[in-house]
């Protein structure tokens, strides 16, 4: 790829796809979506490639969630491309690919980054790592899986506590109740990450991905069970954003002050 906002890097049969906007704390805007789904639908594609890392670059974000300046701004941060658009938040969070993917989360992953962990299927974080559902802090809410995922991959009552208070989830509570695989220091982050991903490319890759499709419920690249998490995700999306509250909160992020919520 050219551009230089999503690198990607081929180590034997394993696939790392790192997001490259440390200066903007690797937050989503267009362009991630469009080369993170396309690095999957690369990985999808190709029989040699038999197991994703995700990571961020620097070692302080993993993944800031959607770029709230830019939105300010009145950007687009998806693309416009309907089949692309179609790969859900950062081109992964309603795009399941059979290839098992492995977060390796190198600090914090709040927002949309949470929401980009909660859709891979393991998860290894360094030890100072967090994560979080910040968006009732700025005016708007999970709309990109986590309202419901997270509340499906830890115990409800916690998750719903996260959840509706914005406070994050350090990375040793988060493996403490199944949210994270293994937690490492930073200087171990990837080499463990890549041992896991050497450790399933090193199974029978056909029976590795029926395993995924059966486990997730994966046909036809979609999960069914989702359908109608995601309709009902949209309904409240967008009645949401349609309200001042969703105006005020990235415009009060921007501005670097205290929103005034009207609830209206």
């Amino acid at each position: 790829m050219t551009d230089t906002t999503i690198l990607t890097e081929r180590r034997g049969h394993v696939l790392i796809v790192t997001i490259n906007r440390p200066e903007a704390r690797n937050a989503v805007n267009a362009a991630v979506h469009v080369g993170i789904g396309t690095a999957l639908e690369t990985a999808e594609n190709d029989p040699e490639i038999r197991a994703v890392v995700i990571t961020g670059a620097g070692d302080k974000s993993f993944c800031a969630g959607a770029d709230l300046v830019a939105l300010s701004r009145g950007e687009s941060l998806a693309p416009s491309d309907p089949d692309q658009l179609a790969w859900g938040f950062a081109g992964m969070v309603s795009h399941p690919i059979s290839k098992p993917i492995i977060a390796a989360v190198n600090g914090f992953a709040f927002g949309g980054g949470c929401e980009i962990a909660l859709m891979s299927d393991i998860i290894v974080a360094a030890d100072h790592a967090q994560f979080g559902l910040p968006e009732v802090k700025v005016g708007l809410f999970a709309a990109a899986g986590g309202a419901f995922r997270l509340a499906q991959q830890m115990p409800r009552k916690l998750a719903m506590e996260h959840m509706l208070t914005g406070d994050p989830i350090p990375a040793a509570r988060a493996a403490q109740f199944g949210l994270v695989n293994h937690v490492v220091p930073l200087a171990e982050l990837m080499t463990t990450a890549l041992a896991l991903a050497d450790k399933i490319a090193a199974n029978a890759p056909l029976s590795v991905q029926a395993s995924k499709r059966v486990a997730l419920g994966i046909q036809d690249g979609r999960i069914a069970a989702d359908a109608p998490y995601w309709e009902h995700n949209t309904l409240e999306r967008s009645a949401l954003m349609r309200s001042e509250d969703a105006r005020e909160g990235p415009r009060a992020f921007a501005e670097k002050r205290k929103p005034e919520w009207k609830a209206r």
